[in-house]
């Protein structure tokens, strides 16, 4: 199958690799020479544009970093000049982007009246999941164009679910973030206090891991440097999921919350917590480095 793959980054980067090595003839682009030449030496092609990467494929998949980004690339400026001009009518755009519901809605009514079939598929999972081809894909869109697409999310991840109408993969996005940032930060919290008490960060880990306060982030993404090998915490909070996106994820939380007069205190104080630790220069860092306001200093 002929696919276009726009977004290379830490993500879209592995997506694209996965497809490809499953025998789908992949043609990437991306604003990084450098993640297209990762994509290329995985066996599939440079696009030297969004347009170019469209051009043909059956389906076009994209992973950007946020509303704007989305927004632009398929509607243009202005309604003028959009992706969804290049791309032929009966083919299938699969965003996986984290991006507000409303927007994808709105791409999506102006892809239906081009003759395109769009979904959002946001993930989960990490860029480990990404790399092994395990995330989890909240769908929104037609049962139609979920099975249409089914073969080519099999091939990125291991867990597909279809959450509703179009828009409904980004709600249930928003509100697995806002769950996660609020679960690494008191994960954080709960570490930290324990290290500035004496406590072994492994020891104290393994402990909560095993008890009542058990999570994602204690099995698989400890925020302490040196408790997991594969950690972003002990590659110097590089190479993950940053904490701008975070901060970014929960704000969509928050603007979903007063859209319907939702409660969510703690995704509000979550996003405070993240706001901070932004401006206090870490914004390009994972989001596990929040440990770093809570430790102890000195």
């Amino acid at each position: 199958m002929q696919i276009g793959f726009i977004g290379l980054g830490n993500m879209g980067g592995p997506m694209a690799i996965n497809l490809a090595k499953a025998g789908h003839s992949v043609k990437a682009f991306d604003l990084s020479q450098e993640a297209i030449a990762k994509v290329v030496a995985a066996g599939g092609q440079a696009a030297g544009s969004a347009q170019d990467a469209a051009q043909g494929a059956e389906v076009i998949v994209t992973m950007l970093p946020a509303s704007q980004h989305v927004e632009g690339l398929f509607l243009g400026r202005d309604g003028q000049n959009g992706l969804l001009a290049s791309i032929a009518k009966g083919a299938l755009v699969i965003d996986s982007s984290t991006i507000a519901a409303a927007t994808s809605q709105k791409v999506a009514q102006a892809a239906q009246a081009a003759g395109i079939a769009f979904i959002d598929a946001p993930v989960s999972g990490g860029t480990g999941g990404a790399i092994a081809g395990t995330l989890t894909f909240m769908v929104g869109g037609s049962e139609a164009d979920l099975e249409r697409a089914r073969p080519l999310l099999e091939k990125m991840g291991k867990n597909i679910f279809h959450a509703g109408a179009v828009g409904a993969g980004q709600t249930a996005k928003i509100c697995n973030n806002m769950l996660l940032g609020i679960l690494m930060a008191g994960t954080s919290e709960a570490i930290a206090l324990g290290v500035a008490n004496g406590l072994d960060p492994k020891v104290l880990s393994e402990i909560m891991r095993r008890s009542s306060g058990g999570n994602w982030a204690l099995e698989v993404y400890n925020p302490y440097p040196g408790v997991q090998e594969a950690s972003a915490a002990t590659r110097g909070y590089t190479g993950g999921f940053g904490t701008d996106l975070m901060l970014k994820d929960l704000g969509l939380a928050q603007e979903h919350a007063t859209a319907v007069k939702a409660s969510t205190p703690l995704g509000g104080l979550a996003r405070a917590l993240y706001a901070a630790h932004s401006l206090g220069g870490h914004g390009g860092e994972d989001f596990s480095s929040i440990i770093k306001m809570l430790q102890k200093q000195g």
